[in-house]
């Protein structure tokens, strides 16, 4: 299979085998107009089996979703068919709408509109808590 080099935009790799889709739907790359490429189940030397996601345009990408899914994702900003700049991720301390909040008595169940936002409270066990209730996320 033959995929082809972008000449400037946005690379997505060492995803996680199996959470390409994960990611394409939390960045809404469905909204997006141009070609995007996602690449399942490759061959690593490092991690056994990977995904990678190519977009053929610079865009901001949320980085924040990105180190909350794996933070050994790497981006790569692509610009002139080269690696103009590389990104390494962390896990966030904080996440908007990435998490739901399971406690019926939150305030984010009842008022539809409000964010949900998460606090990292034990980055080992990548535990989140509610803002509003401090509900506990893993």
């Amino acid at each position: 299979m033959t995929i082809d080099s972008i000449k400037s935009g946005i690379v997505i790799d060492h995803i996680r085998a199996g959470s390409s889709m994960t990611i394409y739907s939390l960045l809404g790359l469905d909204r997006l107009n141009c070609t995007i490429a996602i690449i399942k189940n490759v061959k690593s030397k490092k991690m056994g089996r990977k995904d990678i996601i190519k977009i053929d345009e610079a865009m901001e990408i949320d980085l924040n979703i990105l180190g909350f899914i794996d933070p050994n994702i790497t981006v790569n900003i692509i610009k002139e068919d080269r690696i103009a700049e590389k990104k390494h991720l962390k896990l966030p301390d904080r996440v908007t709408n990435v998490l739901k909040c399971n406690n019926p008595r939150c305030i984010t169940t009842t008022e539809q509109g409000l964010n949900q936002v998460f606090r990292l409270t034990d980055r080992e066990h990548k535990t989140y808590r509610c803002l509003y209730c401090d509900a506990e996320r893993r």
